[in-house]
């Protein structure tokens, strides 16, 4: 599965760069996140619950992150094994750009499932991976402009 997409921040560069790096923000925004701890010089770990189709199970993982060009873009690299389920794995590369004041973050994802999930077929996983990916970086968004809804994880 890839998917490119690009989303409007109304906030500066430094303060989206700066939102990428935090844990407790990243936290906030991942889907089913229940914790994430961790720095951007070590990586970060985190526990999600996901529901994709009828398979429900744990993800375990860690994300680290690569060729970081500071306030610019890095790639952010991650695996996922949810047990029985089966395991996820991905990477994202995140580009900033600035006008003023406005930043667009450009993303590219690439992500591959296995296991239990894999048996789901491509048209489910790719529809689930696709929404997951908006639903990050829409709650992004709204987090770092300060529009940020509470929901329940």
């Amino acid at each position: 599965m890839e998917l490119s997409e690009n989303k409007i921040i109304k906030t500066q560069k430094e303060t989206v760069w700066s939102a990428l790096m935090s844990a407790e923000v990243l936290s906030k925004c991942i889907p089913g996140c229940q914790q994430m701890t961790g720095n951007p010089e070590d990586g970060f770990e985190a526990t999600v619950v996901q529901k994709v189709g009828p398979v429900k199970a744990t993800f375990r993982g860690k994300v680290t992150l690569s060729d970081v060009l500071l306030g610019e873009s890095l790639k952010l690299s991650g695996e996922g094994k949810g047990g029985a389920a089966g395991f996820a794995k991905g990477e994202a590369t995140v580009n900033l750009t600035e006008d003023n004041n406005v930043t667009t973050l450009s993303y590219s994802v690439k992500a591959k499932v296995g296991g239990k999930l894999a048996q789901l077929g491509s048209r489910i996983i790719d529809g689930f991976a696709k929404k997951m990916a908006d639903q990050f970086f829409e709650n992004f968004k709204a987090t770092v402009e300060g529009t940020a809804i509470t929901e329940e994880k």
